[in-house]
């Protein structure tokens, strides 16, 4: 796909000048002659001409530079990825499986019909003693893959109490979002009827846009502290990119996410009202100030190309599609094990595994497409934070450093299905490429030199 730039070849020429007058003239006592002297031109150099930058050399030698066990550790690490969302789903169906055919689900909805006659209470009642139960089963998986996973690629910096405390924190704001969002939405089946799913969606698409208007003033603070970043050149150039890109924020935040993972990370979140530029620890303490640019660049790109709008956009189409499965496959499983499971109507809250299972098929199957919309918000922000920090070797070393949990260099097809960001030789190369076209920039020529 990239074709490689050809290298310039140097002449060499040799010029050879002999120059002698003589004159004749009658005889005469003694013969004369006139000498002219001049100094012949410096031969010319026969050392090659320096070969033109090729965005394709310099991404090949940025992605040669991690080698070895690191890039057989970052690999495996990615590739895993792809059979854990196989199993993850497989999980999820057969424990709502083991719901409905033990008739626990039947019996968790019997329990909540006894403790009240109104159908609207009976809803959160049954979605509690869901929520809990499938989290103790599913707790194994969620063990291995959150914690000794992340330990085994040297991913993880806590220790099981600390990480066990965070799935706490974690699963009590689960339990509450997710107990008042079912409620409304099996109050929706109710009223609605036959075109509950419609009005489900719309619950769900509003909802989302609830939590990212608080989570990063509400959610984010529960798992890190915040606290303004120190006064310095770092702070004062993030907040001067802000500001010419219209960002309003008047401040910068740092988070102890060290306490968690090495990973580097950054974020502008938030909005109407609550828009906050925010950086984990670790990227002041493992980057430099160019790779800090080149990632806050980034974040900023999300901000102003109203990603947060247009990513829900697309992902709440593919979810509207999710809830006319979930509609489809309800009346379809049911009508043929509803007598088994002691489950008939869809708004009967015993039913929730069925559409809990539909719904991990569904977006199992829909990888390839959430990936992609991902993947190129993710591109855009990236041209955006080129154009905006001018820092295209700055992004390729960090994206160098995020190869710790991410294939840096994997075939089309798995970029394709398996990757919601670019991978790193696609990155990479966007940056060479973009360096290309602004190598005469005086920025980029007192800038530092890609390897060639």
């Amino acid at each position: 796909m990239r074709k490689a730039i050809g290298a310039a070849m140097a002449a060499l020429a040799m010029i050879f000048a002999f120059l002698a007058l003589t004159a004749m003239a009658a005889p005469a006592p003694a013969p004369t002659s006139t000498v002219q002297v001049q100094s012949l031109p410096p031969p010319a150099s026969t050392a090659p001409a320096t070969k033109p930058f090729s965005a394709e050399r310099a991404t090949n030698a940025y992605l040669a530079t991690v080698k070895g066990e690191a890039r057989e550790r970052s690999d495996a690490y990615f590739e895993g990825g792809y059979w854990l969302l196989l199993v993850d789903t497989a999980y999820a169906v057969l424990v709502a499986a083991l719901l409905l055919w033990l008739r626990i689900s039947a019996r968790m909805r019997d329990t909540a019909q006894r403790i009240t006659r109104s159908r609207f209470w009976q809803v959160p009642i049954y979605v509690i003693q869901f929520l809990i139960l499938t989290a103790i089963l599913t707790l194994p998986l969620t063990v291995y893959e959150g914690f000794f996973r992340e330990h085994a690629y040297g991913l993880s910096n806590m220790s099981f109490g600390q990480w066990f405390g965070d799935f706490g924190k974690g699963f009590a704001l689960e339990l509450v979002g997710l107990t008042i969002l079912l409620t409304l939405i099996y109050a929706a089946v109710r009223a609605a009827g036959r075109s509950w799913w419609v009005w489900g969606w719309l619950i769900s698409v509003a909802f989302s846009v609830f939590v990212l208007v608080i989570a990063p003033v509400f959610i984010a603070p529960v798992f890190n502290k915040y606290y303004p970043l120190k006064a310095g050149p770092v702070k004062s150039e993030i907040l001067s990119l802000a500001r010419s890109d219209g960002i309003p924020a008047t401040d910068v935040y740092e988070f102890n996410a060290s306490r968690q993972s090495k990973r580097i990370s950054a974020n502008v979140s938030g909005f109407l009202g609550t828009t906050r530029i925010s950086m984990t620890d670790n990227l002041i303490n493992r980057a430099t100030p160019r790779e800090i640019y080149a990632v806050l660049g980034h974040e900023m790109g999300h901000y102003v190309l109203s990603h947060n709008v247009i990513g829900l956009t697309w992902i709440g189409l593919v979810l509207l599609v999710a809830f006319l499965f979930v509609n489809w496959g309800f009346y379809f499983l049911t009508g043929f094990f509803g007598g088994n499971w002691n489950v008939r109507a869809i708004d009967d809250p015993a039913g929730l595994p069925v559409a809990m299972a539909l719904i991990s098929i569904f977006f199992f199957f829909a990888t390839p497409v959430t990936n992609a919309i991902t993947r190129t918000l993710e591109a855009q922000a990236d041209i955006f934070g080129l154009n905006t920090a001018r820092q295209p070797d700055g992004f390729a070393t960090v994206t160098l450093k995020l190869s710790e949990y991410r294939k840096l260099d994997p075939s089309p097809l798995e970029e394709a299905i398996f990757y919601d960001h670019p991978s790193g030789r696609s990155r990479i190369g966007m940056a060479m490429r973009w360096k290309v076209e602004h190598l005469n920039d005086p920025d980029i020529k007192a800038g530092p030199m890609s390897p060639q």
